[in-house]
C-alpha cells in the first residue's frame, strides 16, 4: 500500500532535480511529476498539464504547458511568471474567478462546473474551510480539480477540507489532498477518512508543509507548530498508518526541494 515515490534515488539526486512517477490506466502510463508544493506536471503522450505552477526554484525540468490548471489566487497557486515561462502560445489556462485580477486571459470556471479544453475534460470542485479561522478560504473562491487525461481520473484538490462537494466524488484514480492546512485543518486522521470516502487507487499528500511555503519568502519565518507538536515527517508516518487496512497506494513524493 506505501510507497515513497523518489525514496532512496531522491536522497542522492542532484539538488533541482525532478523525478517523474509513473501511473498506468487502460490507455497507458501518465508521468506524474511533484514539482514544488502544489505544483504537479502531468505528461501523457507528449501532452503536458501544469497545475498551480510556482517559480520560487526555477521549476527546473518542467516542461511546456499545453494546459495549466489554477486552483486559487495565492501566488505558491497562482504564480504569472511561472504561467509565463510555461505556458505554450495559446495554450488554454482553466482557472478560478478570484484569480481575474491578476490574468485577464484564462477560462474562469465556478464551482461545479466542467468544461472540455485542449482535448481534456476538467471540472471544478469546490474547496474551501469548514472550521473558521485566518486564513481563510471562503466558500466559492478557489477550485480544485477533477481532471480525465490519459483515461485515469485526476483530483488536485488545492486548498480544502473535506466538504460535501469532495465527498462526493467517485471514480477517482488518483488523488492529490492537502494535509497540516492552519488551524488543524486536514490533520493526518482528516485526510485519510477523506480518502477512504473517495476511495483513490492512488493518494498522494501534497501541500503539507505550511512553514516550507513561507520560509520560501520570508526565510527568518518561524511557525507557530502542527498540532501535538509533530513534525512534516511525523505526519506522513501518521497518515501512513491512518490508512492502514484499506486498499489506497499511498505515495509520498518530494515535494519540499531545498530551498536556496
Amino acid at each position: 500500500m506505501f510507497r515513497r515515490a523518489c525514496g532512496f534515488i531522491c536522497a542522492f539526486a542532484l539538488p533541482g532535480a525532478i523525478h517523474a512517477d509513473i501511473v498506468t490506466g487502460t490507455s497507458g502510463s501518465v508521468e506524474v511529476t511533484p514539482l514544488i508544493h502544489s505544483s504537479v506536471q502531468l505528461e501523457y503522450q507528449g501532452m503536458v498539464i501544469h497545475i498551480d505552477p510556482w517559480n520560487r526554484l526555477g521549476l527546473p525540468g518542467a516542461k511546456p504547458a499545453d494546459l495549466l490548471l489554477i486552483t486559487d489566487d495565492v501566488g505558491h497557486h497562482l504564480d504569472v511568471s511561472a504561467i509565463a515561462k510555461l505556458r505554450k502560445s495559446g495554450a488554454p489556462l482553466v482557472m478560478a474567478a478570484n484569480g481575474t485580477d491578476q490574468i485577464d486571459e484564462g477560462i474562469v470556471l465556478d464551482n461545479g462546473e466542467a468544461i472540455r479544453v485542449a482535448g481534456v475534460t476538467v471540472e471544478a470542485i469546490a474547496a474551501y474551510d469548514i472550521i473558521p479561522g485566518e486564513p481563510s478560504h471562503p466558500k466559492g473562491q478557489a477550485n480544485g480539480y477533477v481532471v480525465t487525461f490519459g483515461g485515469l481520473r485526476f483530483y488536485f484538490a488545492g486548498v480544502t477540507e473535506c466538504v460535501d462537494e469532495v465527498k462526493a466524488l467517485r471514480d477517482i484514480d488518483v488523488a492529490f489532498l492537502p494535509m497540516n492546512v492552519p488551524l488543524g485543518r486536514m490533520t493526518p486522521a482528516a485526510v485519510a477518512e477523506c480518502a477512504r470516502l473517495i476511495n483513490p487507487r492512488i493518494l498522494y499528500p501534497y501541500h503539507y508543509d505550511q512553514d516550507y511555503a513561507r520560509r520560501a519568502l520570508q526565510p527568518d519565518y518561524v511557525g507557530p507548530g502542527l498540532p501535538e507538536g509533530l513534525s512534516v515527517e511525523q505526519t506522513l508516518q501518521r497518515l501512513e498508518a491512518e490508512l492502514e487496512g484499506s486498499d489506497i497506494e499511498l505515495r509520498l513524493a518530494e515535494f519540499y526541494p531545498p530551498l536556496d
